[in-house]
């Protein structure tokens, strides 16, 4: 059953939740476009725009890791200051009502837990931190920014638009940007993510999918599941006949098994 209708969406979500709960719940980019972090895919969940840089290119690549890094001067602070939006509010309090019980985002950002929400799994991991590829360390990504800043004056002068996930537009010179690296050994430094090409680590998958197991359904809120690391607990829910409600514009990969499509905006169903 698909619902277009706002209000008709709303009273729909809350009967399932009601009659599910606890439910678990999977986010993706769409919730966020309203903190001002763009999102990837259109309504069709085709790219909006090339996408973004694969594990195996950032590692073997020092071409990719300085224009990777110089775009981020300009695309990562967006991330950095974004707060909450109304959805993460209400998806609190959702959970504070015990309807929702975990909530598996594939976002970066850490807005769930700027908005209180508790019991969160970071799938794809948390963008401000660091970890260094040869020593592991973890480090505050706001330390190799102002590293950064410091070691590429004439790049921080730039100006640039923000794109998904701490990107910008930027087209310079790139060869002539000074990638800070790690403190400690010297070793590759990459955000505390998984990109595109490098697989979510097992046990934090498996943490997700016990957590599923343990819960009544699935609500997927903001996402296309196109990435098979979220569309996994789509095809789950649905070979263990645990219902599925999905909220989000456009094409998903599970429109077909789910039990409910709120094809609406998320920020006029989650009042």
């Amino acid at each position: 059953m698909t619902i277009t209708d706002p209000t008709q969406a709303r009273e729909a979500l809350m009967e399932f939740l009601h009659r599910n709960a606890p439910v678990t719940i999977i986010t993706g980019a769409g919730i966020c476009t309203d903190s001002g972090i763009p999102d990837y895919r259109d309504s069709d969940g085709e790219w909006k725009r090339t996408p973004p840089v694969q594990h195996q290119d950032y590692m073997r690549s020092e071409a990719v890791r300085k224009r990777y890094w110089a775009r981020s001067l300009f695309g990562w602070p967006v991330l950095y200051h974004a707060q909450p939006n109304s959805a993460h509010h209400a998806i609190t309090q959702l959970q504070q009502q015990k309807l929702i019980s975990h909530i598996i985002t594939q976002n970066v950002d850490g807005l769930h837990q700027k908005a209180g929400a508790n019991n969160v799994i970071n799938l794809h991991g948390y963008a401000n931190d660091m970890v260094c590829m040869s020593c592991q360390q973890v480090t505050p990504r706001l330390e190799m920014h102002e590293r950064s800043l410091k070691m590429n004056p004439d790049f921080a002068a730039l100006e640039a638009t923000a794109a998904p996930d701490g990107d910008a537009d930027l087209e310079a010179d790139f060869e002539q940007f000074n990638v800070a690296n790690c403190m400690s050994c010297g070793g590759i430094l990459k955000p505390d993510v998984v990109y595109f090409g490098d697989n979510v680590p097992r046990p934090r998958v498996e943490e997700a999918q016990n957590v599923l197991k343990n819960s009544n359904g699935l609500l997927a809120i903001g996402t296309s599941l196109m990435v098979f690391s979220g569309y996994r607990f789509a095809r789950q829910a649905y070979q263990n006949n645990q219902p599925i409600a999905l909220l989000t514009l456009g094409k998903t990969r599970a429109d077909e098994i789910a039990d409910i499509k709120l094809n609406c905006s998320i920020k006029d169903v989650l009042l």
